[in-house]
């Protein structure tokens, strides 16, 4: 096929602000993509990536100001689409999956419903027709008991199958087009791998074409044919996907491939771009740290289980459901311990179980020698104070309302420490300085930060009490890798320092494997399987950890892998 399914040239992005003045964007970037090919833009946050897809989709805001010499969809020029030829075009045509899936959901709506809104309005089926075709699409993307699923509500499914849901939105109507803006950020590796074999698999059977952004290279060379490289808002390199990966000619591209931990090597600290970039590549220090663990149990799990009631449909008689089924783990004073397993297994239900943000149905939680489980709210006080909690979602995780100052200070005016006004504001500035800000972004908002800057923000506030552990409940996964790997660098310093210990929970198994020292695999409630970092991986003893471990993306094309720069 020799005319492009979409087609732009020149696109710029211009957003006008009277306090600010005009911010650009996207600059003069050019592509084609053709039927039933693929097309991944990478780079960081604020590239511009979600602009230009937003651009594409009439999605952008009345401030924003879009100029091109050609935007086409087939013989559709997307620039002069008034409103209602491009309602009856985007969801049908053209559909994309968003980023932030609780925020694209509505919270009002059963997701069966949202689901069907466009199999109603853009295939003419009707109701039964449209719910039968939902519950197909809900078994598609690998969520269990469909019926169920399709009753609730958004806030009654975890990230990763919320995820799930707006990807069949996406694919219901079988559009020429789907654009894809990290699609699979929250999902663990093995609904990963699902989602991109279902996505493969419907552009094979019905010639779709694929818009993928993302910052993820590994997965990029699983899925792409071509590759764009986008930074600051313009389109440094493009080519084939194997050429890309074997020849990266700029700087930053070489950056982004380094910046995933390696799988097979465990180096002292993780190369970022800023590396590249500036041209100031460090030899890679290969040292052991030292350990920090101690023999002491600073924290045990007798038992422990969490109860949900659920019904498959209205008359049914409820299910018990067990989040957490009756774990019992010691934690090591010092100790980095990881916690990985597909998105439900009840990583989280875990996690916040032993902070009583969920409350257990039985077993008990042990820290420091005494029993935690039944403690009031005010007799948890001081237990909160050594037990801090890093959020996985940066952005829901900050008051919009309060300056960071008032942020990272909180935890101190709780607990009544830190002395005056001036003293909490001073040792804030102290804390942010320690995650890499600067003491002038005190008097800012949420809102004016990245998603990196927001997650050193939350790791700082829960340094505020200077805790003795540290629950990480994915708090990387949102990130960019360049992002990702100044964050996994820092939280290695401040247990050098500080000799914290750290529950680290992912769905990411690069990046556990990287930071913690002993791992927990957990599938349905329970923990499967326990051992050092470098033993699981080498030598995974049970079938649903080698799954695991054989859903990673492999990062790098086949045909690239003997030419591959190696920078580990």
């Amino acid at each position: 096929m020799t005319t492009p399914i979409l087609k732009v040239e020149d696109l710029s992005v211009k957003f006008e602000d009277k306090v600010r003045g005009s911010v650009m964007a996207v600059k003069g970037i050019s592509f084609e993509l053709y039927k039933g090919k693929s097309l991944a833009i990478v780079g960081e946050s604020g590239s511009g990536k979600s602009v230009s897809s937003l651009a594409l989709m009439g999605l952008l805001p009345p401030t924003a100001r879009v100029e091109a010499r050609a935007m086409q969809l087939s013989e559709l020029d997307l620039l002069r689409l008034d409103a209602k030829s491009r309602r009856h075009l985007c969801g049908k045509r053209m559909a994309m999956i968003f980023q932030e899936p609780m925020s694209s959901l509505n919270p009002l709506v059963p997701v069966g419903d949202q689901i069907i809104e466009t199999l109603l309005i853009h295939m003419g089926l009707n109701k039964k027709a449209a719910v039968d075709r939902a519950l197909e699409l809900i078994d598609q993307v690998g969520l269990p008991i469909p019926r169920a699923i399709y009753k609730r509500y958004p806030h009654e499914l975890s990230g990763g199958q919320q995820q799930r849901i707006m990807i069949a939105m996406g694919i219901a109507c079988e559009p020429d087009l789907l654009i894809a803006d990290e699609p699979t950020t929250a999902l663990d590796v093995t609904i990963q791998k699902q989602v991109i074999e279902l996505l493969l698999s419907l552009q094979e059977k019905y010639q779709m074409s694929l818009l993928f952004i993302t910052h993820d290279l590994a997965l990029v060379a699983d899925l792409a044919d071509d590759v764009a490289v986008m930074y600051r808002g313009e389109m440094i390199e493009t080519g084939k996907t194997m050429d890309v990966f074997s020849q990266p000619k700029q700087a930053y591209t070489r950056g982004l491939l380094a910046c995933r931990p390696p799988l097979n090597k465990r180096p002292r600290r993780l190369l970022t771009v800023s590396d590249f970039v500036d041209n100031k590549v460090p030899s890679v220090d290969y040292t052991p740290r030292v350990s920090q663990t101690t023999p002491d149990i600073v924290l045990e799990l007798k038992s422990l289980t969490k109860t949900y009631e659920q019904k498959k449909d209205f008359f049914a008689k409820p299910e018990l459901f067990h989040a957490v089924d009756h774990v019992d783990l010691k934690v090591k004073k010092g100790m980095r311990l990881g916690i990985v397993g597909e998105s439900g297994c009840g990583k989280t239900t875990l996690a916040r179980s032993i902070i009583r943000l969920v409350e257990p149905t039985s077993g008990a939680i042990i820290f420091d020698g005494q029993d935690i489980t039944h403690l009031s709210e005010i007799e948890l006080m001081p237990i909160r104070r050594r037990i801090q909690y890093i959020f996985q979602n940066p952005y829901a995780a900050l008051n919009p309302r309060m300056t960071i100052g008032e942020i990272v200070t909180e935890p101190l005016v709780i607990h009544g420490l830190g002395g005056s006004q001036q003293e909490r504001w001073n040792a804030a500035a102290e804390q942010l300085e320690s995650v890499g800000l600067s003491t002038a972004m005190l008097q800012r908002f949420p809102h004016e930060f990245s998603g990196g800057q927001r997650q050193r923000i939350c790791i700082a506030r829960a340094l505020m009490l200077n805790p003795e552990i540290l629950v990480c409940d994915e708090c990387v996964s949102a990130l960019d890798v360049s992002v990702q790997a100044q964050i996994l660098n820092l939280l290695q310093d401040i247990q050098d320092k500080r000799g914290i210990t750290f529950l680290f929970i992912s769905h990411d198994l690069a990046v556990v494997r990287y930071f913690s020292e002993e791992v927990c695999v957990m599938s349905k409630g329970q923990i499967i399987e326990r051992g050092g970092a470098d033993e699981i991986y080498a030598h995974p003893q049970h079938s649903f950890t080698q799954r695991l471990l054989n859903a990673i993306p492999k990062g790098i094309p086949k045909g690239a892998l003997s030419a591959a720069p190696s920078y580990y």
